[in-house]
């Protein structure tokens, strides 16, 4: 008994062990600055590289600096924060500023938790630098004061005209229609550029992208984004916008698949009032609001042919007529497009124009799926966990290297928009601090199973299978595997038999 009491104290100090390693490996090499704070004793118990670098202090300067050193005109609001998080025992998230060594006040976004070390709770904290996000809220109010004196203004120069009362009263009301409308775009970009949407990947297919982008960002060419469906083109346009010479004006989206092909035209173009059954007010399309900005026109290969023209004048012109109105409109605007569709087989199948796929083709960049950025998903899956114990305040810190390893075995059919999707059905599903991961891991390749180095012909048999099953099985039709895979479902038809994949 007593020997079976030895060995088993030793495979748990093993076991812990470990745990303590992976959790000092992931502290360590994190792209966040993280600091273990006793909020009580006013005292920082640990730091990692990241939070050094961002504050500006050596590892031991930091741990020689009181908490209220970092934190001096809001050290109450930080009491209050580290309370909420040690009393509810449960994940929180508040903004606060931190003074960096050399005496600049930062702001920044502190994630907290509890975690208990050397048999006493204290605070986890994660922190952010959000100075880009508050310049971007500077810049909105700063917009809107600018927009709102040049409607003041410019009331002021119509009443002193000639002019008839109904042109002066059409002016103020366009500018004040644009100022509701880039306001509406203005939010959006502070809210989905800073929430947690950074391009995360260790692969060097990543790396060769963003160099692209950094090569074309300063141009104003035309940028084609190709690549699956979740690989993050979007990410890749918001790159390119933000750091072009046109980050101080509206990065304007549509989704060309989302919106209705009787609607389209309107919301690229806008409309006047009376121009069809419904518009009973004139309304800016997406191109004069991204007037000297960006639009980005994602799943560009689902325009229906008819506006595929209209969009060639624009790239070709720079003009455009509104619907019911025939003056013609001057914009200056910069285009990015993406698709996960073959365009040089919608052209050759005639679903695409050939003049139009060359104008948008000046730069194309394609985003790598994941299953080619297998590296990608430990960084990725700590992302999306961060996120989801944010969002359900859980906290959950322990990955199973199985289920890395079953995470690097799948498929991705769905990249990275799929895993994180897993991810946060997990966290929900998670009864303790260990990431479970439910029914899904028998889906997916058990690591080990089998030495054999997979075939590319294994791999193609097991992604069209694999969207097959996402699909029920349809081939053809708007939710069919045919569309997600880009092909014809005569096309899909024909690798299946040459695969072997039969039909349930």
């Amino acid at each position: 008994m007593s020997h079976l009491s030895g060995q088993l104290i030793e495979r748990t100090e093993e076991a812990l062990k470990k745990s303590e390693d992976r959790f000092r490996r992931i502290f360590d090499h994190s792209n966040d600055a993280i600091l273990i704070l006793d909020p009580s004793q006013d005292k920082i118990l640990d730091v990692n590289p990241t939070a050094c670098k961002m504050l500006g202090f050596s590892q031991s300067e930091l741990l020689d600096t009181p908490v209220s050193a970092i934190h001096p005109k809001e050290m109450p609001k930080f009491m209050a924060f580290a309370q909420s998080v040690l009393k509810n025992e449960k994940g929180w998230t508040d903004e606060l500023s931190c003074l960096t060594k050399a005496g600049d006040c930062l702001p920044a976004e502190i994630s907290a938790s509890i975690i208990e070390l050397e048999g006493k709770t204290c605070m986890i904290a994660m922190v952010r630098d959000i100075t880009q996000r508050k310049k971007a809220q500077r810049a909105l109010q700063e917009a809107n004061e600018m927009l709102e004196k040049r409607v003041a203004e410019r009331t002021v120069e119509v009443s002193k005209t000639n002019v008839s009362l109904q042109e002066a009263l059409s002016e103020v009301e366009r500018l004040k229609n644009r100022l509701q409308a880039e306001n509406t775009y203005l939010q959006e970009e502070i809210k989905v550029e800073h929430n947690f949407e950074d391009i995360i990947s260790r692969s060097r297919g990543i790396k060769n992208v963003l160099r692209q982008v950094e090569q074309v960002a300063s141009t104003d060419a035309t940028v084609l984004i190709l690549g699956e469906t979740g690989t993050g083109k979007e990410l890749l346009a918001r790159a390119v916008h933000s750091i072009s010479g046109r980050r101080d004006r509206p990065l304007v989206k549509v989704n060309c698949a989302a919106i209705p092909a009787t609607l389209i035209e309107s919301e690229l173009f806008g409309h006047e009032r009376g121009a069809f059954t419904g518009a009973l007010s004139r309304k800016l399309g997406r191109f004069e609001l991204a007037d000297g900005g960006t639009i980005f026109l994602d799943e560009i290969g689902d325009l229906p042919l008819d506006l595929q023209s209209k969009l060639l004048r624009v790239l070709q012109e720079g003009e455009f007529e509104r619907l019911g109105n025939p003056r013609t409109t001057k914009v200056d605007v910069r285009v990015i497009a993406a698709t996960n569709r073959d365009l040089e087989k919608e052209v050759a199948g005639g679903n695409f124009r050939e003049d139009l796929y060359y104008r948008l083709n000046v730069f194309p960049i394609t985003s790598p799926p994941l299953r080619e950025r297998k590296d990608d998903v430990p960084l990725l899956v700590k992302h999306f966990l961060n996120k989801s114990c944010t969002k359900t305040g859980k906290c959950i810190d322990n990955v199973p290297q199985s289920v890395i390893e079953s995470l690097q075995a799948y498929h991705w059919p769905g990249n990275v928009r799929e895993l994180e999707n897993l991810i946060e059905r997990g966290v929900i599903v998670s009864k303790g601090n260990r990431l479970e991961l439910g029914d899904w891991l028998p889906k997916a390749a058990s690591p080990g199973s089998s030495s054999r180095i997979a075939t590319l012909e294994d791999n193609e048999r097991q992604h069209i299978v694999s969207v097959l099953e996402l699909s029920d099985w349809r081939v053809s039709g708007e939710k069919g595997a045919a569309k997600v895979l880009g092909m014809k479902p005569t096309t899909l038809e024909s690798r299946m038999k040459r695969l072997g994949i039969k039909r349930k």
